[in-house]
């Protein structure tokens, strides 16, 4: 599982450097993609494999549905770390996330997600608001 969250900076051709506890998971690589809220998310293998399963199951429920697969696959970048922890974004996700230079990387649960730092700010402030004022909806997940 990935926890915690890890200021970084993009360098100039676009990589970041994930945080040390994440790299083992990453040994063999993993995937990188679009995911909902406007971040993007690194999963390992076998995490990605169980998601991607699930995506084509839903795809035939329509046409949104296979529209928003159609653009999360093609999205879709294999990934592995290298010596110093590094990974590519290509422009086309670092477009869609809105990155540019300041990322939070942070853990979420299976996945790491990478996020533009000020956008970060925004969602986590969320989330802490709706944990703080125990949102109704939210008694099932546990905490």
């Amino acid at each position: 599982m990935f926890f915690g969250e890890f200021d970084h900076s993009l360098d100039a051709k676009g990589r970041v450097i994930l945080p040390a506890e994440f790299r083992d998971r990453l040994e063999e690589g993993g995937f990188i993609t679009k995911v909902l809220d406007g971040c993007l998310a690194i999963y390992t293998t076998e995490e990605f494999q169980e998601v991607a399963a699930g995506m084509q199951e839903k795809a035939r429920r329509g046409q949104m549905e296979r529209n928003v697969v159609r653009s999360f696959a093609a999205g879709t970048r294999s990934i592995k770390p290298d010596k110093q922890g590094r990974v590519a974004i290509p422009a086309n996700l670092r477009d869609f996330a809105g990155l540019e230079r300041d990322v939070k990387v942070t853990g979420s649960i299976n996945r790491i997600e990478i996020w533009d730092a000020q956008r970060w700010v925004e969602v986590n402030q969320q989330g802490e608001a709706m944990l703080a004022g125990s949102q109704p909806g939210l008694d099932d997940l546990g905490i």
